[in-house]
């Protein structure tokens, strides 16, 4: 059975290779991720995961794809491309929870989706403006949702997490290995 990862993160192939998974071919979506309007972060992420295993599906291959969306209440924050977009984001995310919602789909080799989805619960500490510098100058927050990366250095300014770690990363494993397994990709 041939897997397609579709996506270009070299962190969901890290994590897929947690679990003993080799994508055989990596194909990235090439999809429009800009919320519609109105649309909610659970709603967000769902549907890009979706169109994006859709994009890339062929028949015979089992196709996996992930979204991972940063929110703040109903705000869906940006993956940061500016270091004022970064700042601005981590400003907001100082002090306060958040949520990370991470939806995995899997086209399986006869064209059906199967979808789940991972949420979780975010606390950064009170940054102070060193600290908030300090990131910046690293470059770390560059295309990252929210403008953090919690397996770079963002994760000593993480105070708290409830869910998967795996999800906030990008991957979350336990919802992806159940759609590997319910697809009757072969796990160790």
């Amino acid at each position: 059975m041939r897997l397609v990862l579709a996506s270009s993160s070299p962190r969901r192939l890290d994590l897929l290779a947690r679990i003993g998974v080799t994508p055989d071919a990596v194909v990235p979506a090439e999809i429009d991720e800009t919320p519609t309007p109105n649309e909610l972060p659970i709603a967000h992420a769902r549907r890009l995961a979706a169109a994006k295993a859709a994009a890339v599906a062929q028949p015979g291959d089992l196709t996996l794809a992930a979204d991972t969306v940063v929110a703040v209440g109903r705000r869906i924050l940006p993956k940061t491309e500016t270091e004022e977009e970064a700042r601005a984001a981590l400003r907001l995310l100082s002090g306060r929870r958040h949520r990370v919602h991470s939806a995995v789909t899997i086209v399986d080799a006869e064209g059906r989706a199967r979808h789940r989805l991972s949420s979780s619960i975010v606390t950064f500490k009170l940054l102070s403006d060193a600290e908030l510098a300090a990131y910046l100058a690293s470059g770390e927050w560059r295309g990252k949702a929210g403008g953090y990366a919690i397996q770079g250095r963002a994760g000593a300014l993480i105070r708290a997490l409830s869910g998967s770690y795996s999800g906030v990363v990008g991957l979350p494993l336990f919802e992806t290995r159940a759609l590997l397994l319910a697809c009757g990709y072969p796990l160790s």
